[in-house]
C-alpha cells in the first residue's frame, strides 16, 4: 500500500519517513510488507489510509481544490488538503483517534449494517427510532438506496428484522469493528476532543464540506467543532455532495486508496464529473 508513490518521488519518500517518526513505528514498512492482517490493525489502518490520502494529493501537479470534502476518516486528509492542517499535527490526531475507537468498540459489543433498496431514509431512521431498549441510529448516508446503521449486536439484528419485514430488499450486516458514528462512539469522541482541542487550526485556503453539517466551514473554531461531533453523529456524504454541486462544484477528483467516493458520488448526481487521481 503506498509503495508506488514513495518510488516515485521523493517527497513521498520524505513524508513516509516523517510518518514513521510521529508514530513512533515504522507504517511505510507494514503498508509496504505486511499482510492483510497487519493492515488491518487499529493503529496501522487510520495512519495508512490517511497517509496515502495526503500523499496522494501532494504528488498532483497543480494541486489546488476550489473546495473539498471526506467521509469519515477522510475529513482529516481534506483538512490537510485545504491547509486547516498540517500533516504532523493530523497524523497525530488520526492516530488518537484509532487507538480510541478501538477502545469504545472493545467496550461494548457493536456492529454496522448496510441498509440498501429501502422506501425513503425516514423508512430506516423511524425504524431504528422506534428500537428503544438498544443503541440503533443512521451513521453513513452514503448515496441515494444506500444508508449504514450504527449501534449494539442485538440492536443492529432488531433492526435487521424490522426492516426486512418492512420491505426493505437488502440488509447486510458489515464486517467492522464496532458502531461506528453512534452514541456507542462517545467514550472515543472525549478522548478526541482533548487532542483537537490543543491542536492547531488555520483558516483554510478554500471550504471544507464537513460530515457533521454537510455545509461548508471555514471557520477553524467551527472545524474544530465538527471535526469532534462527527464521531457520534452520521456522516451526511449525500447531503454534503449536493451542497457542494449546489454551491458550483461540477468536477469530483477522488483522492486516496480506493474509488468507493468516485461512485457514491456519480450516484448522487450522475450529471457531474468525476475521477481518481
Amino acid at each position: 500500500m503506498g509503495k508506488d508513490l514513495y518510488e516515485k518521488s521523493d517527497l513521498a519518500k520524505d513524508y513516509f519517513k516523517k510518518a514513521d517518526e510521529i508514530l513512533g513505528f515504522s507504517i511505510s514498512s507494514i503498508m509496504f510488507e505486511g499482510s492483510d492482517e497487519d493492515l488491518k490493525q487499529t493503529s496501522v489502518t487510520q495512519p495508512a489510509v490517511f497517509i496515502h490520502s495526503v500523499i496522494s494529493a501532494l504528488l498532483i501537479d497543480g494541486f489546488k481544490p476550489d473546495m473539498v470534502a471526506g467521509h469519515s476518516l477522510g475529513e482529516f486528509s481534506a483538512l490537510v488538503a485545504n491547509k486547516a492542517m498540517s500533516f504532523d499535527e493530523a497524523l497525530r490526531l488520526v492516530s488518537i483517534r484509532a487507538l480510541a475507537m478501538q477502545k469504545a468498540c472493545e467496550a461494548v459489543p457493536s456492529t454496522m449494517a448496510a441498509v440498501l433498496r429501502y422506501e425513503s431514509e425516514e423508512q430506516v431512521e423511524n425504524i431504528c427510532r422506534s428500537i428503544t431498549e438498544e443503541v440503533v441510529v443512521p451513521a453513513n448516508y452514503n448515496c441515494p438506496g444506500q444508508l449504514v446503521i450504527s449501534g449494539s449486536v442485538k440492536g443492529i439484528d432488531i433492526a435487521m428484522e424490522k426492516l426486512t419485514v418492512a420491505g426493505v430488499r437488502r440488509v447486510l450486516k458489515l464486517q467492522v469493528g464496532g458502531a461506528f458514528h453512534s452514541p456507542l462512539m462517545e467514550p472515543a469522541r472525549e478522548e478526541l476532543a482533548a487532542g483537537i482541542e490543543k491542536a492547531v487550526f488555520a483558516t483554510p485556503v478554500c471550504p471544507i464540506y464537513q460530515n457533521y453539517t454537510a455545509k461548508a466551514e471555514t471557520d477553524p473554531a467551527a472545524i474544530k467543532s465538527n471535526l469532534i461531533a462527527q464521531l457520534t453523529a452520521p456522516v451526511l456524504w449525500t447531503q454534503s455532495v449536493r451542497h457542494m454541486i449546489a454551491d458550483g462544484a461540477t468536477n469530483f477528483i477522488e483522492v486516496g486508496p480506493g474509488n468507493v467516493l468516485q461512485g457514491l458520488v456519480g450516484k448522487i448526481d450522475s450529471t457531474v464529473t468525476t475521477a481518481k487521481a
